[in-house]
C-alpha cells in the first residue's frame, strides 16, 4: 500500500509523536517522515501548553475558554495521527506550519 519503504517503516512511530513528541526522535532519529510529525507534535505541545498557561491567567474569559481550546488540541492530535497512519505528511491546520525542528 505504502510505497516508500521509509514510511511503511515509521508510521506508529510517527502517529506516536502526537502522544508523546519526543519517542520519534530517540527511535528514528534519521527518519525524515516520523521527524516531520515529530515536529509536527511539537508544534502543537508548545502551543497547547502556551495557549493554556496564557489562559489561566484571564480571569473568567481564559477559564472558559480552556475546555473549548483543549477540545481543539486533542481534535488536532487526532488528525496528527490519522495523517500518521496514512503515510501523509500534510500539516495541521492553523499551526502546522512552524516549525522547531
Amino acid at each position: 500500500m505504502y510505497r516508500n519503504p521509509e514510511v511503511r517503516r515509521s508510521k506508529m512511530v510517527a502517529a506516536s509523536a502526537y502522544l508523546l513528541f519526543f519517542i520519534p526522535l530517540l527511535i528514528a532519529r534519521h527518519n525524515r517522515y516520523a521527524m516531520y510529525h515529530c515536529n509536527q507534535g511539537l508544534v502543537l505541545f508548545l502551543t497547547f501548553l502556551a495557549c493554556n498557561v496564557f489562559l489561566t491567567l484571564i480571569p473568567v474569559i481564559g477559564w472558559v475558554l480552556i475546555p473549548i481550546l483543549n477540545i481543539a488540541f486533542i481534535c488536532l492530535a487526532i488528525f496528527g495521527i490519522l495523517n500518521a497512519i496514512g503515510g501523509v505528511m500534510r500539516p495541521l491546520p492553523i499551526i502546522g506550519k512552524l516549525s522547531f525542528i
